[in-house]
């Protein structure tokens, strides 16, 4: 819109601090998270199946081991040792079977989970609206898309089952061990308490890290975003220099933060390695003396070893799986609260229908404000009848787009009614309004997408004819028909490949394929050249055919045809009358058409 809105920044909104730091696990937030798994509850099960046939069979192999040696190669019984083998090589090749079956599921749960999710936020956030997105940033949103829920994934994937799979190893490993001699797994275990000391330390420490290292992330992806879309402001202010230093301070923090997380990586994990270390070192040290006794056989100390070994790999896969959860629990917070955000704007419970729209358009004491009490509309009263062609002009902030947020129903007014065909807008159903409504603003907006497509927005309803229909009334079929692909090509992000005025002519034949019953022009033809104005002007009359019309323009000379034109001034209607009649008034109209028109010849 052309016109400045003021946002209400004392309202609550997403731009809150990003990196918090949450629990690891919340059980609030983990039961919403749970109901997108219902629907794959039968795999889940079986995932979890899977996991404790994977931990089992990964935990009777040093048992195994213990019965070849202790029963075939001590007793030097080739048979039972070949049978042995043969048992162990089948249980390997079932472990990795399974273990393939498990993480192919878990991986499958995991994206159809976040897709589902991110179907219904992206949902969500379509209907939330317009004062929603002026007080919250694109890029935050774009990170809860992206970002927030591709964290969930990793948790759904990686995090719960596989919490599961480390669980069972290590009440396998600890059963087999206390089956086999339970002072030597006391021996085994002494070092527990160390390690316990040591992964809880590791946690803070990293968990901290990790905040820091996603918070300077963030930081670096809106300095990317905001200073490559402004790159032509940086180059023409020759502020490459400034730029650089910024950004190179900003990457800076965020490769320290990364450093100080290997640190704690790079510390953590061999002390569990030495931990390993001395545990096996005292299982030789006890059991190696034991069995010299003939307390114990060889075959059991050579188990516990391999047990040891097993025992500290859950454990730091633990760890990791801790982060996974902390990480998961702070984005589902953000990812739950922007669900549930309720839309200000909602439709009615029982709304009317509005069938064959005449656009009879009536503001009634209107009163409206961004900011609470900051009326930018004050008590405006007019009405439109069908088929009229009506304009507002005034000054910028007069109020003149705020009319058309308040009929598009973007915002709802505080005072007063506002009705179409003699219904109030808020009976009606937002997508049975705008569907009878063409808005054409200054602000150009194309998709990357092809012509054609930016025309019909790729309505299926909107058949090739109407788009080239469209597009030959409003004048740019010829420039078109030129291009290699025709209606075909794409114009690329926000229509970079074609001129300002052409992708202003392309918004006029979307408005036309559409076919509304309203049609508003915002400031629509202050964007093109003189030469795209005239064909404009040319088009736009048969565009405002059988339709109500409302143009807003700062070009005076563009609207002398209009049936009224309404003058606003500090959001109150001053003036209401035709070109000529506002002529002869000799009021605000008249000083500014006075003044463009000595502007135009000065």
């Amino acid at each position: 819109m052309a016109e400045e809105k003021k946002i209400n920044t004392s309202e609550p909104d997403e731009n809150e601090q990003e990196e918090i730091i949450g629990k690891a696990y919340d059980a609030r937030l983990m039961k919403r998270l749970i109901r997108y798994l219902k629907p794959y509850m039968k795999w889940v099960i079986i995932a979890i199946m899977l996991t404790v046939g994977v931990a089992l069979l990964s935990t009777i192999r040093p048992y195994l081991t213990k019965i070849a040696i202790d029963n075939y190669i001590v007793n030097k019984d080739s048979n039972g040792l070949r049978n042995i083998i043969l048992i162990l090589l089948g249980t390997l090749i079932f472990q990795g079977l399974l273990q393939y079956s498990m993480t192919y599921l878990t991986q499958w749960i995991g994206q159809k989970t976040i897709f589902d999710l991110r179907m219904e936020l992206f949902e969500h956030i379509q209907k939330l609206s317009m004062g929603f997105f002026d007080r919250n940033p694109v890029g935050r949103l774009v990170t809860r898309l992206t970002n927030d829920i591709e964290v969930l994934n990793e948790m759904f994937s990686s995090g719960i089952v596989m919490v599961f799979a480390d669980i069972f190893i290590i009440g396998g490993i600890l059963f087999f061990m206390f089956s086999l001699s339970w002072q030597l797994t006391l021996i085994a275990l002494s070092v527990v308490i160390p390690l316990i000391y040591a992964t809880i330390v590791f946690r803070r420490k990293v968990r901290v890290a990790f905040r820091d290292v996603r918070f300077f992330l963030a930081k670096m992806n809106a300095f990317l975003q905001e200073h490559i879309s402004g790159i032509m402001i940086v180059k023409i202010f020759a502020k490459e220099k400034k730029t650089m230093d910024d950004f190179k301070k900003i990457n800076y923090d965020h490769t320290k933060a990364n450093k100080k997380s290997v640190y704690y990586y790079s510390i953590f994990f061999p002390i569990v390695e030495l931990i390993g270390a001395i545990s096996g070192a005292l299982i030789i040290w006890y059991g190696g003396g034991k069995a010299m006794e003939g307390v114990l056989t060889i075959g059991i100390l050579i188990s516990f070893i391999q047990y040891s070994e097993m025992f500290f790999r859950p454990i730091r896969d633990l760890s990791e799986k801790y982060n996974i959860m902390q990480t998961a629990m702070a984005s589902s917070e953000r990812i739950f609260k922007l669900l549930d955000r309720k839309a200000v704007i909602a439709d009615p419970e029982k709304p009317i229908e509005l069938n064959d729209c005449k656009g009879i358009i009536e503001f009634k004491n209107v009163w409206f404000a961004y900011v609470k009490d900051d009326y930018v509309l004050k008590n405006i009263s007019f009405k439109i009848n069908q088929g009229e062609k009506v304009a507002f002009v005034g000054a910028t902030g007069a109020g003149k787009s705020s009319l058309m947020n308040l009929l598009c129903r973007f915002y709802d007014i505080q005072k007063g009614e506002l009705t179409v065909d003699g219904i109030n807008i808020k009976d009606l159903r937002q997508h049975d309004l705008r569907k009878n409504i063409g808005l054409v603003v200054q602000d150009i907006f194309l998709f990357s997408d092809s012509i054609a497509n930016n025309i019909s927005l790729n309505n299926r309803e909107i058949p090739e004819s109407r788009i080239k229909e469209a597009a030959s009334i409003i004048g740019i079929d010829h420039f078109i028909s030129k291009l290699p692909l025709g209606y075909g090509q794409n114009v690329k992000e926000r229509g970079v490949t074609l001129s300002q005025g052409e992708r202003q002519l392309i918004t006029f034949a979307r408005a036309l394929a559409y076919d509304p019953k309203i049609l508003i022009l915002d400031e629509a033809t202050s964007s093109v050249d003189t030469h795209s104005e005239i064909m404009i002007q040319n088009a736009i009359d048969k565009l405002m055919e059988g339709r109500t019309s409302i143009i807003i323009a700062h070009r005076l000379s563009t609207i002398q045809k209009c049936d009224k034109i309404i003058v606003m001034h500090k959001g109150e209607i001053r003036e209401t009358g035709t070109h000529q009649e506002l002529l002869e008034l000799g009021g605000i109209y008249s000083k500014l058409y006075q003044l463009q028109y000595k502007e135009s010849f000065a």
